[in-house]
């Protein structure tokens, strides 16, 4: 059964809510138990797992959706997110610097939960704003 543009704005939207929330463990809600996420296979408990990491290392990561456009099962959006770097993050040791950079993220929805998760970030921009 497809599911209406607003049934999948509605998922997306308190997707976000429990991301900025830090409330990873609801990814159940949201995410298949097996997933594609940027082109390779996945499990929620990946998803979960990488997202717990990025709270820990930055604990006020907040998510901020700019734009959201959805056809079909396919949900698109411009972010620009934001926090501070407490602890070590993908490799470069905490630097206590507030940094904000965008995000593209396009995901597919069925049955109300995200089956491929796909996302692109300006990581250039993150590690000029940690001078790296």
């Amino acid at each position: 059964m497809s599911m209406s543009e607003s049934e999948i704005r509605d998922v997306f939207e308190r997707y976000i809510e429990a991301l900025n929330a830090h409330d990873f463990d609801r990814m159940t809600e949201f995410v298949h138990d097996e997933l594609v996420e940027n082109g390779k296979a996945a499990t929620r408990a990946d998803i979960i797992a990488e997202l717990k990491a990025h709270g820990d290392s930055v604990p006020d990561f907040e998510w901020r959706p700019q734009d959201i456009a959805i056809d079909g099962d396919r949900v698109a959006a411009r972010l620009y997110n934001k926090g501070t770097h407490t602890k070590e993050w993908f490799g470069v040791a905490p630097t206590g610097k507030t940094f904000e950079f965008a995000e593209y993220s396009f995901h597919k929805v069925r049955d109300g939960r995200f089956y491929e998760m796909n996302y692109l970030i300006d990581s250039q921009a993150v590690r000029d704003q940690l001078d790296v």
